[in-house]
């Protein structure tokens, strides 16, 4: 059952990252994280398929070794997390929620750019 569970959560993760790729305001470097780590769980020949896949493999090669985000990735994540705040400021959002997404924001864009690079 449990691995039953772990595989859900890693197709799942897997489907948002690739979805990611597409769609800006939705990160893809997590979910893939969490994807590989899922099947690891689940599905050994998962993780090694995706490990070796040409665009997610690196990145879990250099989150694995090293806990690091690629510069690119770095800045895709904080542009997009200003642009979504910018977005929600000209929607009129109420100041509540604009105070709780900044805060959000900050602390998600401060774990992103500690992250060591390459």
């Amino acid at each position: 059952m449990t691995r039953s569970f772990w595989f859900i959560i890693g197709i799942c993760a897997l489907a948002l990252g690739a979805i990611g790729i597409v769609l800006p305001l939705l990160p893809t470097t997590p979910f893939i994280i969490l994807s590989a780590f899922a099947f690891g769980k689940s599905s050994p020949s998962f993780r090694a398929w995706l490990v070796r896949n040409k665009v997610f493999g690196p990145m879990i090669a250099d989150w694995e070794a090293n806990g690091a985000i690629a510069p690119r990735y770095k800045m895709i994540a904080t542009t997009m997390m200003v642009g979504a705040f910018a977005l929600s400021v000209w929607m009129g959002v109420k100041p509540i929620v604009l105070v709780i997404q900044a805060i959000v924001l900050i602390a998600a864009a401060s774990y992103v750019l500690s992250r060591p690079n390459r």
